[in-house]
């Protein structure tokens, strides 16, 4: 018989490429999980796991392991989901990670109509950049996520994990005041291509939105500033220090002195934003109102 504790191991170090890093995922030791892959390959009487200099890769045994496994845990979450709706449900604790920018556009006005439509869920808020919250997702450190898509990120038809879309926002351009295309109505990106850039770091969704729109126009950035932080790329802007593509949520209720915002000509660089929930528990009583709660803050 395997253990599904088991299963979610191999999915953890199919998902983060070493022992190490999907021990710390799982809040165990490597030793733990290093015996709990060799009992599951005594269950199975396969070798599932190969282990070298750059981490751990599942053999084809593995690799066919994994694609059950994924349908098993989907399964589990089903049915803890429908065991829940069955002895009620309408108590409990929902953790929810979400980049900045998200907590304030959707999962604050979320909580608000939560507070009278579902006064017995209680939702735990943790910032988490939209790159890592589907991470923290799969390794059941939080029950949802709302992230941003993103260059590697699961895709819609990743068995591991349902999607429900909640927004879609463009990008503005960001100019010094005195800028030759301050006058400008909207601004054309080849325009840009010979400029200083202020961007966010590789690694960041919202850097992917920013390269990819630059090669879309021919060129690649000069990014010579870097942060995550938005005021603080707003703010380097206005010293003059370069030009910027900023989500155009991000720019509410921000100082904006100093700097001029455009609109992008043609087609606008775009960030999407979704939640999602392990497979499976969508329809759990406690998550089925946050989702539905995210969703008509979106709306």
């Amino acid at each position: 018989m395997i253990e599904a504790r088991r299963l979610h191991i191999l999915r953890a170090v199919a998902d983060h490429r070493t022992v190490t890093a999907a021990a710390a995922a799982l809040y165990l030791t490597p030793s733990a999980v290093s015996q709990q892959l060799t009992a599951l390959e005594q269950e199975t009487g396969h070798r599932l796991v190969e282990r070298g200099a750059r981490g751990v890769r599942l053999t084809p045994a593995g690799e066919i392991l994994l694609s059950h496994t994924n349908a098993v845990l989907a399964q589990l979450e089903r049915a803890e989901a429908e065991l829940a709706a069955y002895s009620s449900g309408a108590a409990g604790t929902v953790t929810v990670a979400s980049f900045a920018t998200g907590i304030a556009l959707v999962v604050g006005p979320a909580l608000a109509r939560l507070s009278s439509a579902a006064p017995g869920i209680r939702v735990r808020v943790q910032d988490a950049e939209g790159d890592a919250s589907l991470p923290m997702v799969l390794d059941r450190q939080v029950d949802v996520a709302v992230a941003v898509e993103y260059r590697g990120a699961p895709g819609a038809d990743d068995p591991r994990l349902t999607r429900v879309p909640l927004y879609a926002e463009p990008f503005d351009a960001v100019l010094p005041e005195t800028h030759r295309l301050a006058a400008a109505e909207r601004v054309p990106l080849a325009e840009l291509a010979k400029d200083a850039w202020i961007g966010p770091f590789a690694g960041n969704p919202c850097h992917d939105v920013v390269i990819l729109a630059c090669e879309a126009a021919g060129f690649q950035p000069l990014l010579e500033h870097w942060s995550d932080d938005f005021r603080a790329v707003v703010a380097l802007a206005s010293a003059g220090a370069g030009v910027a593509l900023v989500p155009r949520s991000a720019l509410r209720g921000m100082d904006v002195s100093g700097v001029v915002i455009r609109p992008v000509e043609g087609v606008a660089p775009t960030r999407r934003v979704f939640a999602a929930v392990r497979c499976g528990a969508e329809e759990h009583p406690l998550i089925r109102p946050v989702l539905d709660a995210l969703g008509e803050a979106a709306g």
